[in-house]
């Protein structure tokens, strides 16, 4: 690592695209630029951007004007390629060759360090690469918000908020043909995108990882509406939920050049509330949706602090760490942390108890 103080930064956003990703960016170049007066380079497509001569651009206050409410990200996205290749039986495996090139990489643009915005599975590359040598700082990045060590990642309430009008409208048609609406939403491995959306939009079962769920029971909660004459019900179900003794729901599997992709557990409980209640049913998958769009000005906030938050980190040398919202402060913590664990709705969540106290089942064990 260069003992100079720094003078030239990278930036790079990887995996998927988040509501507020421009809005880091945006910050990152004007506290860069503004406050310390060095040069930022964006890095495109990710850590791919960093392979193969690929190109860069140069970042100036003017570049990133009218970013604070645009979607997507002006450095575009993919998820691992090179760095995580995922095997026919699903193990990810690196390639030792991607991570050197990417060091000779950074070293012949004369960068003194990268900020990288990305999730779980980003992070993960970013601490390999500061073990390597390269002085790294990262910013939390997904909408399931499920990165451990912060309270809150940026392009959560944007997907939230507009899971919750995707309910609060299907409401209206689900009660005016007596039908069960299944509305299947992202998250992985974690429910709390379900799980507020289902208590903001008055769902009546709301389906999430952490909970294997009955389909018998949920189907109980339909039933159990229809006897006291509410004949329609709403089913919010994350896309990584899975019945007691099941297994994740894939729409396709993984390959050398591509992840496995969730999805399709809407289908299967749609189908099974038919088969166990004899109602109508239907499925709608917010899907990426949920992804676009102009983020909401909690998301713009939270990546504007965050993006000033990694410039301040480079200048106090705090390389390895990820900067995180915790205890409606902002700080750091070390990337290895953030990226030992996923934060999952824990068992005794206050917002299960609001969940039950309301009357929404959860289809699990306690349901």
């Amino acid at each position: 690592m260069k003992a100079t103080a720094p003078k030239k930064i990278g930036v790079l956003t990887g995996g998927g695209d988040a509501p507020g990703l421009n809005a880091v960016i945006r910050a990152i170049v004007k506290a860069a630029t503004g406050r310390y007066g060095w040069e930022v380079v964006g890095i495109e497509e990710g850590f791919e951007g960093l392979l193969h001569e690929s190109p860069i651009r140069r970042l100036t206050p003017d570049d990133v004007r009218g970013l604070l409410p645009r979607g997507g990200s002006i450095l575009g996205c993919t998820n691992k390629g090179h760095f995580g290749i995922q095997t026919s039986d699903g193990r990810i495996i690196k390639d030792e060759s991607a991570f050197s090139e990417a060091m000779r990489r950074f070293n012949e643009l004369d960068l003194d360090a990268m900020v990288v915005v990305g999730g779980e599975g980003s992070l993960r590359i970013a601490w390999e690469l500061y073990r390597m040598g390269m002085p790294i700082v990262g910013v939390p990045k997904t909408i399931d918000n499920d990165i451990a060590e912060t309270d809150l990642t940026f392009g959560f309430y944007t997907a939230l908020q507009f899971a919750t009008e995707a309910i609060d409208r299907l409401h209206t048609t689900a009660e005016s043909h007596n039908r069960v609406i299944v509305v299947e939403v992202m998250g992985r491995h974690t429910g709390w995108i379900a799980l507020e959306s289902g208590i903001a939009g008055g769902a009546d079962v709301i389906l999430i990882p952490e909970v294997p769920f009955y389909l018998g029971k949920a189907a109980a909660k339909v039933m159990e509406r229809d006897a006291r004459g509410c004949r329609f019900s709403i089913i919010v179900v994350a896309e990584g939920a899975a019945a007691s003794g099941g297994a994740e729901v894939y729409l396709e599997a993984g390959g050398m050049d591509r992840p496995a992709r969730l999805g399709g557990i809407g289908e299967i409980v749609a189908s099974n509330i038919t088969r166990l209640t004899g109602k109508e049913t239907r499925v709608v998958v917010l899907g990426h949706l949920q992804r676009g769009g102009s983020p909401t000005a909690l998301d713009r906030t939270l990546a504007s602090c965050y993006g000033t938050a990694a410039i301040t980190a480079i200048a106090e040398g705090k390389f390895g760490h990820m900067v995180a919202y915790r205890n409606r402060e902002i700080g750091t913590v070390e990337i290895e942390l953030a990226v030992s664990r996923l934060k999952v709705v824990p068992a005794n969540s206050y917002l299960i108890g609001v969940a039950r106290d309301l009357g929404i089942s959860l289809a699990g064990e306690q349901d």
